[in-house]
């Protein structure tokens, strides 16, 4: 007869070890959430479309379309909300963060005169900073109490 009782005996093991994921793993998806990121930049945002004039008010908008930045975020979230279930926010939301500032900054720095892309840069990262590591922490956070919950005993 089984033990009904919660224990150790009746908890998944963790995802790798005693302590938690393996560094290789967390190096793994640290590497694959910033290489994404910077995939992300390039599909939605590294095509701009350039500013546009409304001929009726001439207000001038751009370089992006609301549909590119709406799909950058959205891909930028997805992205936040898996990897930061399969390794700690404190390593993934950097990544995701500096990896994505990093292609914005560089082509902003490419095409603009001003330099106020510097402005632009500083908000991106502050930004994009705090909210992946909100998104990153839940998504930590969700996955380490669904993993410690006890599975229960086969009926017998």
């Amino acid at each position: 007869m089984s033990d009904p009782r919660p224990g150790p005996a009746h908890l998944p093991p963790p995802p790798s070890g005693p302590s938690g994921p393996s560094a290789l793993r967390t190096l793994g998806v640290v590497a694959g959430a910033a290489l994404a990121a910077v995939a992300t930049w390039a599909a939605w945002l590294g095509w701009e479309s350039g500013y546009t004039t409304d001929p009726a008010t001439g207000a001038v908008s751009g370089p992006y379309s609301v549909a590119q930045v709406a799909g950058c975020v959205l891909t930028l979230l997805v992205l936040a909300v898996v990897a930061g279930r399969w390794a700690p926010p404190w390593f993934v939301a950097p990544a995701i963060t500096l990896a994505f500032t990093a292609a914005w900054t560089v082509h902003a720095a490419s095409t603009d005169d001003s330099g106020l892309y510097g402005v632009g840069a500083l908000m991106l990262l502050v930004g994009l900073g705090t909210a992946s590591m909100l998104v990153c922490t839940a998504s930590w956070l969700v996955a380490r109490r669904r993993r410690r919950r006890p599975v229960p005993a086969p009926a017998g």
